[in-house]
This record gives C-alpha cells, sequence and structure tokens, in this order.
C-alpha cells in the first residue's frame, strides 16, 4: 500500500465468508479500538462492511489482521477494498445494527460447546451453572435455529424467548464473548428441558436430566433432543438395552454409534492417531470410525470398527454429569431418532408420535428446530487425510467454492443417502443429510430442506437436476418442484459421481479426467444397471471406456437382500457350476435353488448390472461370510472386515480377464475360478478376501493404464459407494500413484450418493442442454 503524503485514510472493506454469528463485529470493534481507529462495522445480507479511518500504517494493520487472523469460527473467502475521501472521523469505532436487504451471507455451522462454556457449565459460581443451554459467539447452535438471513435473533428460534436484563447487557456490550451471539440465554429467559414419559410424571431441568441418567442406567431407553433432531440413547454396556434398542428399531446387525463422555473413555474402547483425535475434539464433532480395543458386539456385530463421537452439546454434557452427580453410563448408544428408513424427527409432539414403541421416555426441550441435522461421520486415512461418509452437522450449511461458475439451480441427488444442493455463481450449498427419499416423511424433509436453503442462500434456482432413473423418487420430486417454469436437467448416475470428485478438487473441466466409478446401483446409459464404470468425463459429457462385465440381477433391487443368489447369478455369468460344496449353494434351499435357476435360464425378472457393489456382495457369500443382508452394505462391510484380518503376504491378486470392444470389458470369471480353487483348498475367507481386494485394484490400475496409452490422460478420479472401502481406496490409490497416476480422492463431499447432488449440479449447470435433458 503506498503511503499518503500528509493525514489519515479511509478505507471501506467489505467481507465476504461465513462472517456472521460468529463473533465477527466485535472482533473487528476490538481490533479498530486497539490501533486507535475510527468508523463502523456493519451486517449485511452479503457479508460485513466496514469503514475504517486513521492513519495509513494503522488502517494497513487493520486490513492483514482482519483477513488473516478472523475469529476461530469465521472463515474469510474475500475482502474488497475501496478507497474513500477521509471524512475527519476521530471518534470511536462504533458497531451498527443489521442491514436485512437480501444477499448471500454465509451461516456457520452448528458448532459444538466451546471450553470457555464447558466451565462457566461446571462453576457453582456461575450463573450459567448447570444450564442446559449454555452458547456463546464461539460455539452452539446456528443453522439448526436459523430461519432467514441476515443471521440475527429476530431470525432465528429464540426468536420467542425475550432475554433477561443480564443476558440482554451482555448482548449488547461489544467486549462480552456472548454480543450478539443469538441463541444467547440462561436458566431465568432460555429454553427449558422436560421429561415424559408412559408411568413418569413429568419433570423440568434438572430433575429432567437426573431422571434420565437413571432410566438409561436401568436399562431403559430415552429420546434426547438435540441440535438437529432426537437422539434414541441407551447404556452400551447393557447387552440387554442394546439389543432391546436393536429390534424396536429392526436395526438387524448394523452397527449403532456410541457417544463417549470424554476422551479417556474413547481410549479405553478404540485406539486413536492424532489425526482422529483432532476429528473428535474439533468444534465440528462427528462420528469418527475408529478401530475398537474391546469387544462390542452388540453394537457394532462383525465390525473392527467402531463410530464414536464426544458431547457437542451442553445437554449431552449434563447427561453424563458433572463432577459430584451419581454415576451414570460413561458410553450411550447415540443413535438416530427415527424409525428405519424415515428422516431424523425434530418436532416434539412428532417424536412422542412416531417415537413411540421405541423409545420409554422423552428428554425435550422447547426451542424449536429450524432444520432437521442428522451427525456427520468420517474415517481418517493413514496418511491423516478425512474421508467424510455423512456431510451434515458441523459441516451445512457451509458453502463449497466451485471451479466454475453456475446458473443457480437446485440438484436433488439420489434416492439413498439423500442430500440435496443449491448451487449459484461459484458458490453451492449441501442441505443436510435426508437419507431414503422412498418413504414419504422423508420427501416432506426434502421439501422442507430445499425452502430453508433457499431462504439461508437467497438462492432461486433455475433449472433442476436429477439422476436419469425412471424409478427414482428423488427424480419424481424434481420433475415436480421443476413443474412447466424450470428446465429439468437428468444427469447420468456415475458421471455424477466423477462431476462431484472433480468439483471437490477444483478442476476446471478444461480436461477430462478418468473416473473409475464404483457402486451399487446407477442407472445407465443403455438401460441396465451400471456400477463398475470407468469413464472419460468433464462436465459436459461422458465416454464409456470400460465396465465390469454384467450379470443378471435375479429380482433386480430386492435381490440386493441375498447375497448367495448374487453368488450364483454370477458364477452362472460365468459359466461356473453350482456345486453342492459351494457356500452360496448350501445357504439357499433346493425349492430356492430351483427357482433361481428356471430365473436365469428365462432371463425373468434379471436386470444386467455391471455394479461392483453386487460383485462385492456375491464375493462375500462365497467366502462364506454373508448369505442374507440385514441391512445396506453388509456384505461388503464384512468382506472388507475379514480382508483387514489376512496378512499381506497371503493377500496375492485374484486375475480379472480384460476383452477389448466397444469398452473394454473387465470379466471376473478368472477370479472366479481363483477364489473357488483356493476355498476348496480350505484357504481361510480373509485371505480370499484380500486377494479379491488386491484383484480389483490391480484390475482398476491395468485398465487406467491402457486410458492414459489411448488417450494421454493421466489424472483418476475414485468415486461411488464402494471407495468408502477403505482398503480398496487405499490399494487402488496405492498403485495408481506408484504408475504416475494423479489420484483424487474425495475429502469433505461423501464418495457414496451423498455427494451426487454435487456433480449433478455442475454437469447441469454448465453443460450444453443436450447432454442431460
Amino acid at each position: 500500500m503506498t503511503a499518503p503524503a500528509t493525514g489519515p485514510v479511509r478505507r471501506r472493506l467489505t467481507v465476504h465468508g461465513t462472517v456472521q454469528g460468529v463473533g465477527f463485529r466485535p472482533y473487528v470493534h476490538r481490533l479498530a479500538g486497539q490501533l486507535g481507529l475510527a468508523g463502523f462495522v456493519g451486517n449485511t445480507g452479503d457479508g460485513v462492511l466496514i469503514e475504517v479511518e486513521g492513519p495509513w500504517q494503522e488502517v494497513d494493520r487493520f486490513c492483514a489482521a482482519l483477513a488473516h487472523r478472523p475469529p476461530p469460527l469465521a472463515t474469510v473467502t474475500r475482502v474488497a477494498h475501496e478507497e474513500l475521501p477521509a471524512a475527519g472521523e476521530s471518534g470511536p469505532f462504533a458497531i451498527r445494527s443489521t442491514d436485512r436487504a437480501a444477499g448471500r451471507a454465509q451461516l456457520p455451522p452448528d458448532t459444538a460447546t466451546c471450553a470457555d462454556c464447558l466451565r462457566e457449565l461446571a462453576d457453582p459460581d456461575d450463573r450459567r451453572h448447570r444450564h442446559p443451554f449454555v452458547t456463546c459467539t464461539h460455539c452452539g447452535p446456528r443453522f439448526t435455529i436459523a430461519t432467514g438471513m441476515p443471521y440475527d435473533r429476530v431470525a432465528t428460534t429464540m426468536a420467542g424467548f425475550p432475554m433477561c436484563p443480564d443476558c440482554a447487557r451482555e448482548y449488547g456490550d461489544p467486549a462480552d464473548r456472548r454480543f450478539h451471539a443469538q441463541p444467547v440465554a440462561c436458566p431465568r429467559c432460555g429454553p427449558r428441558l422436560t421429561l415424559t414419559g408412559p408411568g413418569i410424571r413429568p419433570l423440568r431441568d434438572a430433575d429432567a436430566l437426573a431422571t434420565a441418567r437413571e432410566l438409561l442406567a436401568a436399562g431403559r431407553i430415552v429420546a434426547v433432543k438435540g441440535l438437529g433432531g432426537y437422539h434414541l440413547a441407551c447404556d452400551a454396556t447393557d447387552p440387554g438395552a442394546v439389543a432391546t434398542l436393536r429390534e424396536r428399531k429392526e436395526r438387524g446387525g448394523k452397527a449403532f454409534a456410541v457417544m463417549c463422555a470424554d476422551l479417556a473413555t474413547v481410549e479405553r474402547l478404540a485406539f486413536l492417531s492424532a489425526a482422529e483425535r483432532a476429528a473428535l475434539t474439533g468444534p465440528r464433532r462427528p462420528i469418527v470410525l475408529l478401530r475398537r480395543r474391546t469387544p462390542a458386539d452388540g453394537v457394532c456385530p462383525g465390525s473392527p470398527h467402531i463410530g464414536v463421537l464426544l458431547p457437542y452439546t451442553p445437554v449431552h454434557t449434563l447427561l453424563f454429569g458433572l463432577p459430584g452427580d451419581p454415576p451414570g453410563p460413561q458410553v450411550l448408544v447415540m443413535t438416530s431418532g427415527n424409525r428405519s428408513g424415515e428422516p431424523i424427527v425434530t418436532d416434539d409432539d412428532e417424536a412422542r408420535r412416531r417415537l413411540a414403541g421405541l423409545a420409554d421416555a422423552w428428554l425435550a426441550h422447547d426451542r424449536p428446530i429450524a432444520s432437521p441435522c442428522d451427525d456427520s461421520l468420517l474415517r481418517v486415512r493413514p496418511d491423516g487425510t478425512a474421508q467424510v461418509l455423512r456431510r451434515s452437522r458441523g459441516y451445512v450449511p457451509r458453502a463449497l467454492r466451485l471451479p466454475v461458475a453456475v446458473r443457480p439451480a437446485l440438484a436433488v441427488g439420489g434416492d439413498l443417502k439423500n442430500v440435496p444442493c443449491l448451487g449459484a455463481g461459484e458458490l453451492a450449498w449441501f442441505g443436510p443429510h435426508i437419507g431414503d427419499m422412498g418413504e414419504l416423511s422423508a420427501l416432506e424433509a426434502a421439501d422442507r430442506t430445499e425452502r430453508h436453503l433457499r431462504r439461508l442462500t437467497n438462492v432461486t434456482p433455475e433449472l433442476v437436476a436429477a439422476d436419469r432413473h425412471p424409478g427414482y423418487h428423488s427424480t419424481g420430486w424434481a420433475r415436480r418442484r421443476a413443474g412447466t417454469r424450470l428446465p429439468l436437467r437428468q444427469v447420468q448416475h456415475h458421471h455424477a459421481h466423477i462431476a462431484s470428485a472433480m468439483a471437490e478438487h477444483g478442476l476446471d473441466g478444461t480436461t477430462p479426467v478418468i473416473g473409475v466409478a464404483f457402486d451399487g446401483t446407477g442407472y445407465g446409459d443403455d438401460g441396465t444397471v451400471w456400477g463398475g464404470e470407468i469413464l472419460l468425463a468433464d462436465y459436459t459429457g461422458h465416454r464409456r471406456f470400460a465396465h465390469l462385465a454384467p450379470a443378471p440381477l435375479p429380482g433386480g433391487d430386492a435381490g440386493v437382500a441375498n447375497p448367495c443368489r448374487l453368488a450364483l447369478a454370477r458364477l452362472w455369468a460365468a459359466g461356473l457350476p453350482w456345486t453342492a460344496d459351494l457356500p452360496s449353494v448350501t445357504a439357499c434351499s433346493p425349492d430356492e435353488l430351483a427357482l433361481l435357476k428356471r430365473q436365469l435360464e428365462r432371463q425373468v425378472a434379471c436386470v444386467p448390472t455391471s455394479s461392483m457393489g453386487r460383485l462385492f456382495d456375491a464375493v462375500a457369500s462365497l467366502a462364506g461370510l454373508c448369505h442374507r443382508a440385514g441391512y445396506e452394505a453388509q456384505a461388503a462391510l464384512e468382506l472388507e472386515a475379514a480382508a483387514t484380518r489376512a496378512r499381506e503376504a497371503d493377500a496375492v491378486a485374484y486375475p480379472f480377464g480384460l476383452t477389448a470392444g466397444r469398452a473394454l470389458v473387465c470379466d471376473p470369471a478368472p477370479m472366479l475360478r481363483a477364489l473357488l480353487a483356493d476355498r476348496r483348498r480350505g484357504t481361510p475367507a480373509p485371505v480370499l478376501a484380500a486377494r479379491f481386494h488386491r484383484g480389483v485394484a490391480r484390475a482398476v490400475t491395468e485398465i487406467c493404464r491402457r486410458a492414459r496409452r489411448a488417450t494421454g490422460l493421466d489424472t483418476v478420479a475414485l468415486t461411488g459407494g464402494v471407495f468408502a472401502n477403505a482398503l480398496l481406496e487405499e490399494k487402488c490409490s496405492a498403485l495408481l500413484r506408484a504408475d504416475g497416476f494423479t489420484v483424487l480422492r474425495h475429502g469433505e463431499v461423501p464418495p457414496n450418493d451423498g455427494g451426487l447432488a454435487l456433480g449433478q449440479l455442475m454437469v447441469a449447470a454448465t453443460a450444453p442442454h443436450h447432454e442431460t435433458e
């Protein structure tokens, strides 16, 4: 900055990013005061507006600190500077009221209780001692209480809680860390806790918490209202309580997540790396998949991993108890408060109705939830990077910066793990995780989520993007949402997965990538079920370079619950006999075998599929690990778990055949023959599983080599739900990098259908119309 000859300077700064609801204005006020500057700061519809006046050296210092040392929860993406004539202002720096004009200011996600608030919670001399809703500008709810923008108390669900004089004084004091903390409250003026249930006298506040803790210790199931919805909680160390919750929720053998009272408790349950510890204790507080130390078969049967999270609200902290409280469970199952396949419950009356028969009691509060927001889930790779598997609380509604500008658009995602996405210009906003769109309640949740996102982002879609699958509920919802006013662009499923990976890594699409898109189901360009695809793709189009050889899918999607049938269909497609020594044969009754054989011979209800996910299911059955799946991806998860138990020296690669044609065909028949031979020699299932994983990774690498020779491309994107498999992703990445490829792996955007909407947005909002309509 060039110094003026004499006198003060005045500068206007417009700050963009996550700068509202994070203590940004008081931070600016303090900084200006320290430097002796005059001027003002105020929120606008687009961010924060600042005018600052004083000696040019101090103004420069102010601007540098603003961009590089913002408050802990703030994210500054851009600061626009404008020189103004000095006004001769010398008075104290001021904080102005919010400008309520429409704009695209970015709201921060909900954040775990900060250390300062936790100290107050535990301090008997503090007026917020044991206050279940203690919060400040550095922590607490944001997204789940916001009803509009700019973010101010009148545009939150705290609008119905008038502040007492003490809270109002803190709220209005720029020197206080609760200055304009919109959820600020205390026991005198804030929300209240209640405990109700059959045969339970309604209780309030401390009595409600103490009784809830007693119920959990006695093996009961309590529905607990949190930031973004209800959880169902029980004592994770009580096998009877866990079994009861599993039965009531019709959970099958699917793993539960657990919440631990503190980090020391986590370390008794699981192994922790430094990166995993940081993920657990950071402000987002997701569920983190950890390698367990101790048996936990009731909580996560058959899995070497356990999903763990730490308390992220004062209610959770108090539920475990403060020093001096009667002892209670220190590890709680904390699973989404819903029935199987439905969205998380947020409304209190709805919770009592929909969770009746699941919960024995309801620990609720009277602060409304503006938007549901389930817990996020991630795993940490050996290199310390994170792969988010469910992107929701702690991440939403933080904007993602796009590599190219897009038209204002709504992308609706897929049918499973549904997450919508809004985009405009160079920003995109994911909504929270919704789940399975097959339920009416999920479609209603999608309506609410889309309206909420539009209010918070001020984006009015000019088009709607959806999957090409004609039977997807999400596509039907998109068609209704588009109506006759908006164009509907339908994007091929695996193209969207690859575009999602490209966008996350900042690729502008001028150069295509080799996209390896492996998942369970995706509607193919030829009307069959795809899922083992290697595409050459950019945002404007895709070409199928290679794919897994197809096999019949007996019973269509309904057959996915029977890996033994998938295995036999794979053997039938490979011309391999169904001999009586095969575990997949013995898992079926004679009548089932006869029916399946007729079905395959006559091709009745047998859609061809190239799905890699279905091949994993088939191999899990052939290895004797899983013949009937009680939940999504059970067979594949058990196959991965088995493979991790094998010695590296035993993991030779099973071969796959490669046949040239219009697209290269990856034939699993040689792999199946080798696996069956090993099985008959008595090779243990973990070794079979490890050799299969290694074989898939080697086949992927060879196909990518051939694509590079044919096209010169050397960037590979690994995407799709199969790459939630940590073992496969690591092996593919290592082999590809050793061969000179640049490998794109998902991080903050899930590889599964939870990230699909971002790819739909990029393709539909940037591609020529004929590519997607």
